[in-house]
This record gives structure tokens, sequence and C-alpha cells, in this order.
């Protein structure tokens, strides 16, 4: 049986999906059950902020699906070590192999690696480009109209689908031949946000236009949304550079043995939450 952390995030659901459609006995971790639940899944309560609530979920579980960041991750992987768990797969991100603990986002994906690497048990890292799912995040600008002002224009990435980090989560889960391995799935084009808006309106049948967000109109409007540590991070990243998530990778091919979807592939599977 597998535990998945996160099950009804971008990952996460898609990887419960996965698990039930092989017939794997899967358990979703979740704060309470949703209105809709899957059906062959077991929804379980827990909250990784408080490691000695996981017991219940984690009793039985062969592998453990883990997002990275939570206050005790010792904590919550000693309970998975108690409860005899076999297989761990670690969600961080490419910025972690920096090692610069300067960097917010950065330091929590180190510090939640670190964990990982000490608990004593089988691991896999997983550190994906950005998420295809990002573009979500445009949806109140095109209820508003057909013009997309985004930032960081310049830089492109090998956006990756959620599906395809979920598989490869899955495989990693279930198969031999993964632990102490770090995994880099990325989407098979690296994209410039422009990019990215022209394929989104040609899926969508909109005439959709891009404008390049000058960086100090970013960083304000960022910054009412999230710390201001967090918004340092991201201007470190995508205007300081020390973030490169342009390099295409074959990882999700090698790993699952089908080839990454294109951001095409998502736009399409995804019309609806953008009508």
């Amino acid at each position: 049986m597998i535990l998945v952390a996160g099950s009804t995030g971008n990952i996460g659901a898609e990887l419960v999906a996965i698990l039930a459609s092989s017939g794997e006995p899967v358990r979703a971790l979740v704060r309470k059950p949703p209105p809709a639940p899957l059906g062959g899944v077991e929804y379980v309560a827990g909250d990784l902020d408080d490691p000695a609530s996981l017991a219940p979920a984690l009793d039985g579980a062969s592998g453990v699906f883990l997002l990275p960041g939570y206050r005790d991750m010792p904590g919550v992987l000693a309970e998975a070590r108690r409860a005899g768990v076999g297989r761990v797969v670690q969600l961080s991100g490419g910025s972690a192999g920096s090692g610069d603990t300067s960097n917010a986002v950065s330091r929590y994906m180190i510090l939640t690696e670190r964990a990982v690497h000490d608990s004593g048990l089988p691991w896999t890292i997983l550190r994906p480009s950005a998420f295809m799912s990002n573009a979500l995040r445009w949806l109140p600008q095109l209820q508003a109209g057909d013009t997309l002002r985004l930032p960081f224009a310049n830089v492109r990435a090998a956006a990756v689908d959620p599906y395809d980090i979920a598989a490869v989560a899955a495989a990693a889960l279930l198969e031999d031949g993964h632990q102490g391995q770090t995994y880099y799935p990325t989407g098979p084009e690296a994209l410039l946000p422009a990019d990215q808006v022209a394929t989104l309106g040609d899926v969508l049948g909109r005439d959709l236009r891009f404008e390049a967000q000058p960086d100090d109109e970013a960083r304000a409007e960022m910054s009412g949304q999230m710390p201001v540590e967090y918004v340092d991070a991201f201007f470190d990243f995508y205007v300081n550079g020390s973030l490169d998530e342009s390099v295409v990778r074959s990882t999700v091919q090698d790993v699952t043995g089908t080839p990454p979807r294109t951001f095409r592939q998502w736009a399409e599977a995804h019309t609806a939450a953008f009508a």
C-alpha cells in the first residue's frame, strides 16, 4: 500500500489516480476527505506539520510520497521508519542542488533532502522543472480579457506536466532500481512565456496577446501574494539567473518508457479549467 501526501495537489492527485488505476492499494493523506472521493482510494486524515498524527496513515504503508518543506521533516521520516516504510519518494526542486541556503525556496528544499538522506530510509528524490500547471495562475487575467501580462519574459523553461512527475514517482514507488537516485523530470521543450501563451491561445481558440511585465511591477504584485523572502528567491532564480530550468532531460522517458507530454498536450487535457 502506498501513502500519498499532498493527494489533492497538482502531483499528488495525479499520483493517486495512477496508483489506483494500476490496482495498487493507495491511501491518500488529507485534512478532510474530498467531496468526490476516487474509487478504490482510502482517505486518511493527517498533518505533515504534526508527525505524530501520521501514525494511522502510515500503518501498513510500503511506500510514501512526500512533499517538501514541513516544519519537522526528520520527525515525519522517523514516523515512516517506525511504521516500516520501505520506500520514500521525496518531491524537491532543481534549486536544491545549489546548496544556497540564503535563498528561502532553496533552503527548505535543501533541508528536506538532508532529512531524507539522514533518515536511514530507502529514498528517491525528484527535482522537476517548473510545472505546466502554473499556467492556471493566469485564469484571472484570462477571465478579464485576452492579454496576459507575465513576469520573467526572457526565461525559458522546460516545464513539465505534473502527470509526468507523478508517473516517475509511481515507478520509483512500485519498481526496484530507483533507490538512492535523484531524478530531474522535465518537459520535452524549453519555452518562453510568450510561447506558452501562443500555444494556449491556439488550443482555446482565442487570440491571446502576451505582454512582458516589468520587474518592478512583478515584484510589487508578488509581494502582495507571498512573503518577501520568497519574492527575493524567485527574483534570484529568474532575474539573477541562479536557476536554469531550460535544460531538456530524458528522465521521464528513461524512467517510465513514455515520452513527456508537451505543453500543448497539457493545455488540451485541461481546456475545461480555462472555460
